[in-house]
C-alpha cells in the first residue's frame, strides 16, 4: 500500500469540477500538501496507508472557500458607522478613523482577527485590499493562510504612503518579497476610479502588463460614482478604465452594481472578472449587481464579503445565500443562479479571478489540499436531499467543522489548531475600547 499523509473520507465529496457533481462515500487523498486522488472510500482504504485517516461520516467536503474581496484589518472597525450611504460612511467616518488609527500594529491585529473568523467559516484564501500589505502577508504566512495581497494605490497620503511613487515602490517591494511564496500572491489594488487619477492608473497598467498581475479595483459601485465620473471625465468609470487599457483579463472589478447591457458585453468580451459583494451592496444601498446577466454572458464571477466594517462579517456562507437569493430577485427568475453555480463562484470562480485556478478552487488531483468540511446532520439541516443546495440555502458557517490549507489542518472539530484565539480576541477588545474612547494610537496593542 502507498504511504500518504492524510486520508479524508466524507459522506459527500463535492469537487466543484466537474460542475454539479456529488460523490457519495468518497475520500480525498492528501500527501505533501497536495491532492493525490479523489476516489471511493473503500477503494482508497485498499490502496493507501495514511498517517492519519479523518472520517467525516455526516459531512460535505468541499474546496476551501475563496473570499474574493475584503479589507481584512477593517475587522477592527466592525460596526463603527452603520446605516449610512457609502460616501457619508467613507468620508465622514471610515477615512477619518483610518487616518487616526491605522498602523502596522492595527493591521496585524485586525488581520489576525479576520483570519480567525475566515478559517472558522471555511474560507482558506482571501483577496485583500488595504494598507500595509507587507504586514497582511506576514500575518497570513504566520497562520498558514492563503492570501492575495493588494498593492494599494490611492491619490491622497495615508499612514502607508505619501504619493503615487511611494505607493508603487512599496507595493512592488512586497511583490518581490513574496513572488515565490506558496501561500502569497499579489495584485495591484488601486482603490477606485474616483480616488485614483489617470497617471497612477497608467503606471499600474504598465506594471501589471509587465508582471502579468491582476488589477483589483472598486468599479461602478454606486449611481453617484457614475454621475461624478461623467461630470469630471465625460465618460462612465468603466469606459475610462477601458481608455487606459485596464479593461482586460487582468481586471478584477469589484461591485459593478451599475451596468448597461453594452457594458456587460464589453466586460465579457474583455475577459474581465467581477467580484460580487451582495451583502455590502445591500447594506450600503449601493445597488444590485446583475449577476445572472453577467453569468449568462460568460463573465467569470467571484464572491467576496467586502470588509467587516461594511458587511459586518466575513461569512462566505451567508454571502453565498445572499448572492443566490438577491440574484434570483434581480433577474425575476427563481431558476437563475442555481446553488451549484453559486458554490462554483465562491470557490473556483474566485480562484480563477486570482489566477490561482491551477492550484485551488476544486478538488482535483495535483491541486493544493485546501479543504472545508461542513457538518449536515443537525436539526437545522436534516434531511439532506441535495447537499449542494444545503450548502447554499441551509448551512451556515457554524456548521464548518474542519479546514485545511495546503494539507495543514487549521480547524479541527471547530477549534483553531495553530492560532492563539484568546490572545487575538483580547487584542481586538483592547482596540475596540481605545477606538471607542478616542485614546491616542500610541497606546495601541502590540503584536507579538
Amino acid at each position: 500500500m502507498e504511504q500518504i499523509d492524510t486520508l479524508v473520507s466524507a459522506r459527500w465529496v463535492i469537487p466543484v469540477e466537474p460542475a454539479d457533481c456529488v460523490l457519495e462515500n468518497h475520500a480525498v487523498v492528501v500527501h505533501e500538501g497536495r491532492i493525490v486522488a479523489v476516489l471511493p472510500t473503500a477503494e482508497a482504504q485498499k490502496t493507501y496507508q495514511p498517517a492519519q485517516h479523518i472520517e467525516l461520516g455526516e459531512h460535505a467536503l468541499i474546496p476551501g472557500l475563496v473570499n474574493a474581496h475584503t479589507h481584512a484589518a477593517m475587522s477592527l472597525l466592525r460596526g463603527l458607522a452603520d446605516d449610512l450611504p457609502l460616501m457619508t460612511w467613507l468620508e465622514e467616518h471610515i477615512w477619518p478613523a483610518e487616518g487616526r488609527w491605522v498602523s502596522p500594529e492595527f493591521i496585524a491585529d485586525g488581520t489576525d482577527l479576520a483570519i480567525a473568523e475566515m478559517l472558522r467559516g471555511g474560507t482558506t484564501c482571501f483577496n485583500d485590499m488595504y494598507f500595509f500589505p507587507d504586514v497582511v502577508a506576514q500575518r497570513a504566512v504566520s497562520h498558514g493562510m492563503r492570501a492575495c495581497v493588494g498593492m494599494i494605490m490611492i491619490d491622497f497620503p495615508t499612514p502607508w504612503a505619501q504619493n503615487a511613487t511611494e505607493y508603487l515602490d512599496k507595493g512592488l517591494a512586497v511583490h518581490d518579497e513574496y513572488k515565490h511564496h506558496p501561500l502569497i500572491s499579489t495584485a495591484f489594488a488601486p482603490h477606485a476610479p474616483y480616488t485614483v487619477s489617470d497617471e497612477p492608473l497608467g503606471r499600474i497598467r504598465t506594471w501589471a502588463d509587465e508582471l502579468d498581475l491582476p488589477v483589483h479595483i472598486h468599479v461602478h459601485e454606486t449611481a453617484g460614482e457614475i454621475e461624478a465620473s461623467v461630470a469630471q471625465h465625460g465618460v462612465r468609470p468603466l469606459a475610462r478604465l477601458e481608455g487606459l487599457g485596464l479593461l482586460n483579463p487582468g481586471l478584477l472589478a469589484v461591485h459593478m452594481t451599475q451596468l448597461t447591457d453594452e457594458e456587460i458585453s464589453r466586460v465579457a468580451d474583455a475577459g474581465a472578472h467581477v467580484l460580487h459583494c451582495p451583502e455590502s451592496n445591500m447594506k450600503l444601498a449601493s445597488g444590485t449587481c446583475p449577476v445572472a446577466q453577467l453569468d449568462a454572458a460568460g463573465v467569470n464571477i467571484a464572491i467576496g464579503t467586502d470588509g467587516a466594517a461594511s458587511n459586518n462579517d466575513l461569512d462566505m456562507f451567508g454571502e453565498m445565500r445572499s448572492a443566490a437569493l438577491l440574484g434570483k430577485l434581480a433577474a425575476g427568475d427563481a431558476a437563475a443562479l442555481p446553488a451549484a453555480r453559486i458554490l462554483r463562484m465562491a470557490t473556483l470562480g474566485g480562484a480563477r479571478a486570482l489566477g490561482l485556478d491551477a492550484t485551488i478552487g476544486s478538488l482535483e488531483a495535483g491541486k493544493s489540499a485546501d479543504l472545508t468540511a461542513v457538518r449536515l446532520d443537525g436539526a437545522d439541516t436534516l434531511p439532506v436531499f441535495n447537499p449542494i443546495s444545503h450548502l447554499v440555502y441551509t448551512a451556515h458557517r457554524g456548521h464548518v467543522s474542519d479546514v485545511w490549507v495546503a494539507g495543514r489542518q487549521q480547524l479541527r472539530e471547530g477549534t483553531l489548531v495553530h492560532m492563539d484565539e484568546p490572545a487575538i480576541l483580547a487584542r481586538a477588545r483592547a482596540w475596540g475600547e481605545r477606538i471607542a474612547d478616542g485614546q491616542s494610537p500610541d497606546s495601541g496593542a502590540q503584536t507579538p
